[in-house]
C-alpha cells in the first residue's frame, strides 16, 4: 500500500470511494465543498494495485489554536479491516505535526479514535457545534497553550447537516 498527497485527477475516484464507503452521497460531497472551498489543508490517498482504496481530509478549523478538522475518513467496503484507514489516519497526523499545526478535531467513534491519541477530554473544553461524547481533539502540540474556547469546523459541515 502506498500513501500519497491527493492528485488533481484522483477526485473523481475519491468521490466514488467515499460514496461507496458511507453508502450515500453527503460524506462525498463534503469533500469536494471543503476541497472547492480553499478548506482543504491535508488530502490524503491510500493505494493498492492502481486504485484508490482509501481517503481521509483534514481542513481548516477557527480557534485560537491552529486547528484542524478530521474527516472523513473513508475506505473501500471491500478494504476495510486490513489497517487502512489507521495508516491513513497516523501519515494525515504526520503531515499535520510537518505543518506545526497545534491541535486536530474531529466528530467520530472514540472506541476507533482513541487508540491514535484522540481524546474527548482535551475537545471538552472547547466549545463547538458537535460537542459531545463523539467530538475528540488530538494535541499535536504537547504542551498546548490553549485548552479551552470556540472552535468552529468549515462551513461546508453545516452546509450539508454533517
Amino acid at each position: 500500500m502506498i500513501i500519497r498527497k491527493e492528485h488533481s485527477d484522483d477526485q473523481a475516484p475519491i468521490y466514488a470511494l467515499v460514496r461507496a464507503a458511507f453508502g450515500r452521497e453527503l460524506e462525498a460531497r463534503l469533500v469536494e465543498l471543503l476541497r472547492s472551498s480553499g478548506d482543504s489543508v491535508i488530502s490524503l490517498v491510500a493505494i493498492e494495485n492502481g486504485e484508490i482504496v482509501g481517503h481521509v481530509m483534514l481542513s481548516r478549523a477557527q480557534a485560537e489554536l491552529r486547528a484542524l478538522a478530521l474527516g472523513p475518513l473513508a475506505v473501500h467496503p471491500a478494504c476495510q479491516r486490513r489497517g487502512i484507514g489507521s495508516a491513513l489516519v497516523c501519515e494525515a497526523l504526520e503531515e499535520a505535526s510537518r505543518g506545526f499545526w497545534e491541535i486536530v478535531f474531529l466528530l467520530g467513534n472514540p472506541n476507533y479514535y482513541r487508540r491514535f491519541g484522540f481524546d474527548a477530554a482535551l475537545a471538552s473544553g472547547f466549545n463547538s457545534a458537535y460537542a459531545g461524547p463523539h467530538f475528540m481533539a488530538y494535541a499535536i502540540d504537547k504542551k498546548l497553550r490553549i485548552t479551552q474556547g470556540a472552535v468552529a469546523f468549515p462551513r461546508a459541515f453545516a452546509e450539508l447537516g454533517a
